[in-house]
């Protein structure tokens, strides 16, 4: 049996160790009898990686051709997006063309599907940012976007924070709803706050987190935000560093395990 881990990936090396190959490491611990590979779903990606750094990484299609030039007949796909958006669907595309040549393959869930999974990442979120919940500063993440229905994760995973007290809460996106705009309503709204935490809900600190959110551009979540008079504070850690959301990763691929052994033979 093969572990693929499928990201979107990150040109940052750092990014690329402390959160992607985190996860894939959480993994690789766990289940220390399998091989565990990588591919990206940014085909963008891996050619800047290729010329700037002679790195070779697998688009997805590659893995798995290159998986069964190896004999591997059972794989076990864990995706580590955030939803079954856009790039997620993606990957299933890929998944259906190839799931005859293999004997069994499952493809374990993204991070936030069920239930379950919405209230460990609240859990976890607020428990990393607990040491700046001071009554005064208003804790922020950035997340992606999508124009897929998935979108509505973000919606959730706001409710979530509600419905632990935690109103000083805060979920905005880059290229969907809730945006910056609304955010910054909801702060003014709540007069109460005299600075911000801001922070990436991505798996890796990338493109979105350093320029986006903490960028020196005028048009910079931080920069508007101070603009609005909030002291402001930037975290450039994407939550894949984060180890129990690799945990959580963790336990979706367990999931996935358990549902190939029960997976009738369909090559053939």
């Amino acid at each position: 049996m093969m572990i693929l881990v499928v990201s979107f990936g990150t040109s940052y090396p750092d990014s690329l160790d402390n959160a992607i190959g985190a996860v894939e490491n959480a993994i690789r611990e766990f289940f220390p009898e399998d091989k565990v590979g990588r591919a990206f779903t940014s085909q963008v990606i891996l050619r800047i990686l290729k010329k700037r750094d002679n790195m070779e990484i697998d688009y997805v299609k590659d893995a798995l051709d290159r998986a069964l030039s190896e004999d591997i007949r059972e794989m076990v796909i864990q995706p580590t997006h955030l939803m079954d958006g856009l790039e997620y669907m993606k990957l299933m595309g890929v998944v259906e063309d190839y799931r005859q040549q293999f004997e069994r393959m499952v493809v374990a869930k993204p991070l936030l599907m069920d239930e379950s999974d919405f209230d460990a990442v609240a859990s976890i979120l607020v428990d990393k940012t607990a040491m700046y919940d001071d009554g005064e500063t208003a804790i922020c993440f950035m997340g992606h976007g999508t124009e897929a229905k998935s979108n509505e994760i973000y919606r959730k995973l706001q409710e979530k924070f509600s419905e632990m007290g935690r109103e000083n809460y805060y979920i905005g996106t880059v290229e969907a709803e809730p945006s910056l705009d609304e955010v910054i309503s909801l702060l003014h709204g709540a007069g109460i706050y005299k600075k911000v935490l801001l922070e990436p809900l991505m798996l890796v600190s990338g493109d979105h987190a350093r320029h986006d959110m903490a960028g020196d551009q005028e048009d910079s979540w931080k920069r508007r935000l101070e603009g609005e008079g909030y002291d402001v504070t930037c975290i450039l850690e994407g939550i894949g560093q984060i180890p129990e959301i690799q945990q959580l990763y963790v336990k979706h691929t367990g999931e996935a395990v358990e549902r190939l052994k029960n997976v009738e033979e369909v090559r053939g």
